[in-house]
């Protein structure tokens, strides 16, 4: 198996390929609801790639961030330099989220089912977890109200799960037009991004499924690494490489 951090044949890590193809999915977007980590590393690329006016908005209410390095954390003041604005929390959810104008949020989970359902809470029950994780934060919301979600984590079997330990922030809930029946205002997960492969709902149920294998990765070796088993676009398409572009960006 290869190792996040080890480069493969063709000069990459599975991590870079994931994060890379997490900023082309951003190609012509406006304004992504993005936090620290995986998906600022990608959102900071699109912008210097696909998407060159892309405001990155955090929840601490930080809009329009321009960080010059990777911020630590939501509240690091890396965000606040050279930002459009900074308003409290309750305007940002309230006049920015709550009324639509988020085009994409970026985000991701410890485990994930086939409906785009996201648990951040517990591993295990509730009152006496295994593990206990962060929660909720805004993602909750924002699940619910950006036009649409995309997540991004690594491809393993103990995330990508049958069964939530936790019901953290909704995906397609119980699929079809569950979201739509509650009234939440977003479309919902439109794309899973991991290190081995690309899955969207493009189907009625709205399902997740596997529409695209990364350079190198068998059908088998992705199948392997969910809980159950997983829907295929047909064709399967072959996502194309890192550019020597985008690996220069990237670990510029």
């Amino acid at each position: 198996m290869t190792e996040p951090s080890a480069q493969n044949e063709m000069g990459y890590t599975p991590r870079e390929m994931m994060i890379i193809a997490a900023a082309r999915a951003l190609a012509g977007t406006r304004t992504v609801f993005v936090g620290v980590g995986l998906p600022n590393i990608a959102c900071n690329l699109a912008r210097r790639s696909v998407a060159p006016d892309l405001e990155l908005i955090y929840e601490s209410g930080v809009y329009g961030a321009q960080p010059a390095r990777q911020p630590l954390s939501i509240g690091d003041p890396a965000l606040i330099s050279g930002a459009a604005s900074v308003v409290p929390m309750a305007d940002l959810f309230g006049l920015y989220l709550q009324r639509g104008l988020v085009e994409v949020a970026l985000l991701g989970g410890a485990q994930i089912d086939r409906y785009g359902n996201l648990n951040t809470s517990v591993i295990g029950s509730y009152a006496a977890p295994k593990v206990r994780l962060p929660g909720s934060g805004g993602a909750c919301e924002i699940a619910i109200n950006a036009q649409r979600v995309f997540i991004i984590m690594p491809l393993k079997r103990r995330s990508f799960v049958d069964h939530l330990d936790f019901v953290t922030s909704p995906g397609h809930l119980s699929g079809g037009v569950a979201r739509q029946e509650l009234g939440m205002s977003g479309a919902g997960p439109q794309l899973v991004i991991t290190d081995k492969a690309l899955f969207d709902f493009s189907n009625p149920e709205r399902e997740m499924q596997l529409v695209s294998l990364y350079p190198g990765v068998t059908l088998d070796e992705a199948r392997a690494e969910m809980g159950w088993e997983v829907r295929r676009a047909e064709p399967l398409a072959e996502s194309q490489s890192p550019t020597d572009e985008e690996l220069r960006l990237l670990r510029g």
